[in-house]
């Protein structure tokens, strides 16, 4: 297992569990003792985990975890997320695609679509995320209007005043948010307050908002408000999601499909 393997191994099963253990870590990932202390001791230095006599903890109660160690986590659910969004959206439509894991897989399964291969544009799509307007950019056939502003180097999000601008001159048919978490009660929300921000002036500037979000991030709650749960059209989630819970965001007028 190489090192960045095993750094994604380490970090998704810290955020799960809250701790680990330098024996417990190094048996689930058949590696040394030594080499998850090692692994533990460069992560500390990278502000991703908080060193403990004889393992790590999470890094605070804000702890992020970056975008690059994210993608394992709830893959399958959230390709099944992706192509059920990217079937929401018309040709010719102007698409907002918020940064994040599931809104990566939103553009990818845009991308492949075969009625989207042509058009001028096919799709205009307008994103803060680096990554995103990067996979899409070799698209001929999509415009890609990428705001300016800050990258965060932690989900590749532009963020500030620069992407304030661009996104005060134009107007979406959709917005497809990637959350934190989203609650009945307390709306849609991220993990950074600049990021919900931006977030925010997209979901304002969108005739519609579909929030994509898998079962994990419903009912949870998160430190920076990105719009009211009245403002969210459409929830795409996957089936684990509870009857509960549907009837729910159903009653506060969300559409909840569930894949």
């Amino acid at each position: 297992m190489s090192r960045d393997a095993r750094w994604q191994a380490l970090l998704e099963l810290l955020v799960e569990r809250g701790r680990l253990d330098v024996e417990e870590a190094a048996a689930e990932l058949s590696v040394s003792a030594a080499t998850i202390r090692r692994d533990f001791d460069q992560l500390a230095e990278q502000q991703m985990l908080v060193r403990t006599r004889g393992g790590a903890v999470v890094h605070g109660v804000s702890y992020e975890l970056p975008l690059r160690y994210k993608t394992a986590r709830h893959a399958s659910e959230k390709q099944r997320i992706a192509k059920a969004v990217a079937g929401l959206v018309a040709p010719g439509e102007a698409v907002g695609l918020t940064g994040g894991t599931t809104t990566t897989e939103v553009a990818r399964a845009l991308a492949v679509r075969s009625d989207l291969a042509s058009g001028s544009p096919a799709l205009t799509i307008v994103t803060n995320a680096l990554n995103i307007a990067n996979e899409l950019a070799v698209r001929p056939q999509f415009k890609i209007v990428l705001t300016g502003g800050v990258a965060r180097p932690q989900s590749y999000e532009l963020v500030g005043p620069l992407a304030d601008g661009v996104l005060g001159q134009i107007t979406l048919d959709v917005a497809v948010l990637g959350v934190v978490a989203l609650d009945v009660t307390h709306g849609a929300a991220a993990a950074d307050e600049a990021e919900a921000a931006i977030n925010r002036l997209l979901c304002e500037r969108a005739e519609r908002v579909i929030v994509a979000a898998d079962s994990s991030k419903l009912g949870q709650r998160a430190f920076a408000r990105i719009c009211a749960t009245e403002s969210v059209d459409t929830l795409v989630t996957d089936v684990a999601v509870s009857g509960d819970m549907v009837r729910r965001f159903e009653e506060a007028g969300v559409q909840v499909v569930a894949v």
